[in-house]
């Protein structure tokens, strides 16, 4: 037996709501391990007192499960597994496979003395309809694929091997959790990325919106993939795909073709492919509703669909650098300062930060080109400059110089 990857911060944030009144609803694309985490958790409840009756674990996508993918019979099937009186885990993966399943959610909360767990690959669990009959019942528990720190505990590296080529060899193959059973081999790993892109392609968007056009899609992907971290609009992209015959030539002399861009982005942001995000006016204190990023959710991918070059190294490791920020919880946009840009701003109720990334601050012009806009920001948060340099450098004015390795690492 594979032996499962631990995912204390993840498992710790499940623990925190335990007993809590709001339902769990765990996110994240396919194979990032959130049905792990959930096995992990259910292990937990054992350990701690719950006796194995009490537990209902089901995952929907089991043909075990066939018959029960309407609400009505799902809820009677769950509620004869219910011990009357007595407290109850409830906990169901890719529980989207279930027709209005929220119906049945809200039941047992109504009717039953249960604590919910949910896992879905998609972000129409959180549709409109849910939010609506739910709200402010639940909690979203985002899953991201491992983090550099738990892609080093993840992997044995001989001990000759330096943090650099670790460093490396998580930006060629990313952090999807299944791929420690091929130990780096890059043929096998790209197979096994490739069948978790279309299966996420097929059963997470294409079965969902049986209108979408599998070419167009694909080839949004592949420019997406190309371009992340790069400003850009869905209007920008649509000339780009219309140029390039992928978008019908009659949507091509009017908005469609944006509209079209726009709607599959985010078709792709559903199924936790993309993150894309906005910009805001720093000096105008307002998110703008034109241009900005995306980012992809795992460099694997990005590899596997491009292969695996450095030129845009810095794009790179700006992606690296958003999706630890969106781990640790921060709410992230680009800034716009007069007629530059500065990568990220990451908040939290009582936390801000101002960050640029870049491979290096070693060529003056370089400097002077990142520091620029942190210097023109008027208020007195925290400003960083993010790099791979190893510098005794740890300071430009007041503004912060960290190195990425040292910042993934740290807290």
């Amino acid at each position: 037996m594979i032996e499962r990857v631990q995912r204390p911060d993840y498992l710790n944030k499940l623990i925190e709501f335990r007993d809590k009144d709001i339902i769990k609803i765990i996110t994240g694309i396919r194979r990032c391990g959130k049905s792990t985490l959930l096995d992990l958790y259910e292990e937990y409840l054992i350990e701690n007192g719950v006796s194995e009756s009490n537990i209902i674990h089901m995952n929907m996508e089991s043909l075990k499960y066939r018959d029960l993918l309407s609400y009505i019979p799902f809820y009677e099937y769950v509620s004869n597994h219910i011990v009357k009186g007595q407290k109850n885990y409830l906990i169901f993966d890719e529980l989207q496979a279930v027709t209005n399943w929220e119906k049945a959610i809200e039941s047992f909360r109504l009717d039953y003395d249960v604590d919910i767990y949910i896992t879905g690959s998609n972000a129409y669990l959180l549709s409109t309809e849910f939010s609506t009959l739910l709200s402010g019942r639940y909690v979203e528990i985002r899953v991201l694929p491992l983090s550099f720190k738990e892609f080093l505990t993840f992997y044995e590296f001989n001990p000759d091997v330096s943090i650099d080529e670790k460093f490396q060899k998580y930006l060629q193959y990313g952090g999807m959790p299944i791929l420690r059973e091929f130990e780096f081999n890059t043929a096998r790993i790209n197979q096994v990325l490739e069948g978790i892109y279309s299966t996420v392609i097929l059963r997470d968007i294409l079965e969902r919106n049986n209108t979408a056009d599998h070419a167009l899609l694909n080839k949004l992907v592949i420019y997406l993939a190309d371009n992340i971290g790069s400003i850009t609009s869905p209007n920008n992209i649509g000339n780009v795909l219309a140029h390039e015959g992928v978008i019908e030539v009659e949507k091509r002399k009017s908005n469609v073709a944006g509209k079209t861009v726009d709607k599959y982005i985010s078709m792709l942001k559903s199924a936790f492919v993309f993150y894309p995000i906005g910009r805001y006016d720093i000096k105008g204190k307002q998110l703008l509703k034109t241009l900005g990023k995306n980012y992809i959710i795992d460099l694997g991918f990005r590899n596997m669909l491009l292969g695996y070059r450095d030129a845009d190294r810095g794009h790179i490791l700006e992606n690296i650098v958003f999706l630890e920020l969106i781990r640790r919880d921060y709410r992230v946009s680009i800034g716009k300062i007069g007629d530059t840009e500065v990568d990220f701003i990451a908040e939290k109720p009582d936390e801000k930060l101002y960050i640029q990334v870049t491979e290096t601050m070693m060529g003056e012009a370089t400097r002077e080109r990142e520091l620029r806009p942190l210097r023109a920001i008027p208020d007195n948060y925290e400003k960083i400059v993010l790099s791979m340099d190893k510098s005794f450098i740890k300071s430009y004015d007041g503004i912060k110089s960290i190195n990425i390795i040292e910042f993934l690492l740290g807290e």
